[in-house]
């Protein structure tokens, strides 16, 4: 029976970690659901952490940022393929159902950034945000962590990036709008089918396909440089909306693009696979056999370069499918050069130097 509201089907503990398992026992609880009726709806609990640093940087030679800031643990868009799922493990919580119902808030990440940001060693290169969870999930309508960091960010002119799958991003327009005009920010949004049914099953708590292109247009009337991401590209599934994306984000003033085929690292293949029994039994193995062809014979690939790079007949088709369509729609890659000249280095104590430009 497919849980509804959420991406994931199950809350199964992964055992990399050599974590205790959890097993439902099904006869009991078949026998509780005749005599009680359905259990309790699963609801979303939010807690808040207090962490030491917030800006996390990485050598990645295949990513084009070396730093990044995450407001949020977990991600109530509850998105089925997220790569950033086996991360709940640290926190012995499921990379399943706990990933998008049992969430961490980081209430001081603008004050770690500031401090962080006025270390006598620090040198500024762009901040990318959304890179694991996304920066406007629902909770951040009530923690505002993202608007905070924004804040900080054009008060010292730091450049900062925006990678979402919500239309909440435009709730932060205005400041999106006057970092923009100082060539401090840039925004991608990320759209994975124009199938609104299909959106609810994959991302059940995003915005729609329909709210995502809005957001897209008015993020360009803005005057905000804006990419449109087709991410992933699920072969059998979103594959389709490919074209379609591509073009409705052109007629909204879109100008740069790109494509990433799905990954499925660690606990997120098993997840996915019980997705598509669930939801696409018809397919399962199609879809599944397509993606092992793209990725040497296997669910995953996790090295360097070729993570990113699908290789075979299936990954070639969609490239030039992807390559065909963004010229017919005047649409190129993206290429982001913020800058990085204006920053203005805060003090120890909180306050912007007296001198800085």
């Amino acid at each position: 029976m497919a849980v509804h509201g959420r991406g994931a089907q199950s809350a199964n503990v992964p055992t990399r970690f050599g974590l205790a398992t959890r097993e439902v026992d099904g006869d009991w609880l078949d026998a509780r659901e005749d005599i009680d009726g359905p259990g309790p709806k699963l609801r979303t609990t939010v807690t808040e952490e207090h962490s030491r640093s917030i800006l996390t940087f990485n050598r990645s030679p295949d990513i084009p940022f070396d730093r990044s800031v995450n407001a949020y643990r977990g991600c109530e868009h509850g998105c089925v393929y997220c790569y950033a799922r086996p991360t709940h493990a640290w926190h012995d919580l499921s990379p399943g159902l706990d990933f998008e119902t049992k969430l961490f808030a980081k209430p001081d990440a603008a004050k770690l950034l500031r401090e962080t940001l006025a270390k006598p060693g620090y040198m500024p290169a762009p901040i990318a945000m959304g890179t694991n969870t996304d920066p406007y999930q629902p909770i951040e309508s009530r923690y505002r962590i993202t608007r905070q960091v924004l804040e900080l960010c054009l008060e010292l002119r730091h450049p900062v990036t925006i990678t979402t799958k919500s239309a909440r991003v435009l709730d932060d327009l205005d400041l999106l709008a006057e970092l923009a005009r100082s060539n401090l920010t840039a925004v991608g949004i990320s759209v994975t089918s124009l199938d609104p049914r299909l959106s609810g099953l994959l991302e059940p708590r995003a915005s729609s396909p329909a709210k995502r292109l809005e957001a897209l247009g008015k993020l360009v009337a803005a005057g905000i440089p804006t990419h449109v991401s087709v991410a992933p590209v699920i072969p059998s599934i979103t594959d389709q909306f490919m074209e379609g994306i591509l073009e409705a984000s052109a007629d909204r003033g879109v100008r740069s693009a790109s494509w990433i085929m799905l990954r499925l690292p660690h606990e997120v293949a098993p997840l996915f696979r019980e997705w598509l029994d669930t939801h696409f039994p018809d397919r399962a193995s199609k879809v599944m056999g397509i993606v092992q062809s793209v990725r040497g014979g296997k669910d995953n690939d996790a090295q360097f370069f070729t993570r990113m790079k699908p290789n075979g007949i299936w990954a070639d088709l969609i490239r030039t499918r992807f390559r065909v369509a963004c010229r017919k729609h005047g649409i190129g890659k993206a290429h982001i050069d913020l800058d990085c000249a204006q920053f203005r280095k805060p003090s120890p104590n909180g306050q912007l130097d007296l001198f800085s430009p």
